[in-house]
Order: C-alpha cells, then structure tokens, then sequence
C-alpha cells in the first residue's frame, strides 16, 4: 500500500546536453521496475535535437516511456502547480543554460517552472549537469542551486564497479540518481571494500 504523503510521482525533466540516453534509461528502469511509480516527462527544444543526434530513439519512442509526457509550452500543465504532488524532479542530463535559468527563478518554460516549484516546495531536485570544462559561471550556477537544496549530480564515470559497456556505465549514473529517492535499482553495485577495516584511505 502506497504511502499517501509521498507520492509516487516523479517528473524528469529531459534538456539539451549531451547524454540523452541517460534520462532515456531512467525512464525505461522506472517502467520495468516501478511500474507504481508514474513518470511526469517533459523534453526541452535542445534535448529533441540531441536525441534525434546521439541516439536511435524516436521522440514518440522516448514519449512512450513515460506515464504522462507534457508539452514544454504548457505552463499550465499539472507539474507547473505546487499542489500536484510529488516525491521531486530529476533534469537528465541538465544543460548549463538550464542550469542558469533554474538559478536564476526563470520560469519561461515548463521544464524550468517545474523545477521552480520543485525548488519552492521543498522538495528533491536532481541536475546531473553536463558540460567540461566548467566556466567560472557554470560553476556559480552551480553553487546557487546546490545552496538552495538541489543536488548537482554530474554523470562522472564509474570503475569501480569494472563496466564493460557504455550501458553498464549510464546505468550506474541511473542508479546513483535514484538512490536519492530512494529507490534501488536491480544490478546497481555500491561501494564495497574487499577487506574488512581498510586503511588505505
């Protein structure tokens, strides 16, 4: 039975950088292993360009994978209003401009005004910010959300949990990204010491 005062709602917020296939695979793992979870999507104008460059998704394909897909335009969607409830948001991957907009309050589209009611309500708001080098300005946009509660969680790669594949490693960022809600995902494997009292740190 589903607690009532954390719903099981998630919104992702998909934007223009670089690793689209990472929100694709968050929303493919909440479908398969959360099916009580409902997926709130919402993909920025940049982020169709680069899933139609870096993957072989369509974006009615993507769409698919979601409970609910809601036009950037619309403002008035249900994830625009704080009352519509919800466990948090993650924008995978998050571009530095929608990184500044979120910093910086402007609500121009949905997907910034989601993560301003996110950000306004208390709850969990998750950037995996994407870019390198970081420019002294990425960096204080960074530093103005993390101050305000959100978690910057940058898709850095993973060995030692010895990947094999570009999908064992995007799988590992989706892990790390659901663990703050949470949520444990099949295969996902944590920091585990060999020896018992290891010093080596």
């Amino acid at each position: 039975m589903s607690d009532p005062l954390r719903p099981q709602r998630l919104v992702v917020g998909i934007s223009g950088a670089s690793g689209a296939i990472i929100g694709i695979e968050l929303l493919k793992i909440m479908k398969q292993q959360f099916p009580s979870w409902e997926t709130h999507l919402v993909i920025s104008t940049g982020a169709r360009r680069t899933i139609a460059q870096e993957t072989s998704y369509s974006l009615e394909e993507v769409e698919s994978l979601a409970t609910k897909c809601h036009a950037l335009e619309n403002v008035g969607a249900s994830i625009a209003s704080g009352t519509f409830k919800t466990a948090g948001m993650v924008v995978v991957p998050c571009s530095m401009k929608t990184v500044a907009g979120i910093a910086q309050g402007m609500s121009t589209n949905l997907l910034l005004r989601a993560a301003d009611v996110i950000i306004k309500e208390r709850r969990k708001l998750v950037l995996v910010a994407r870019e390198s080098p970081l420019s002294p300005i990425h960096l204080r946009n960074m530093t103005t959300v993390a101050s305000i509660g959100a978690i910057v969680l940058p898709p850095v790669l993973t060995f030692y949990n010895k990947p094999r594949s570009i999908e064992d490693m995007t799988r590992h960022i989706v892990g790390k990204i659901l663990d703050v809600f949470d949520l444990e995902i099949g295969g996902f494997q944590r920091w585990d010491p060999k020896e018992d009292g290891d010093k080596s740190l």
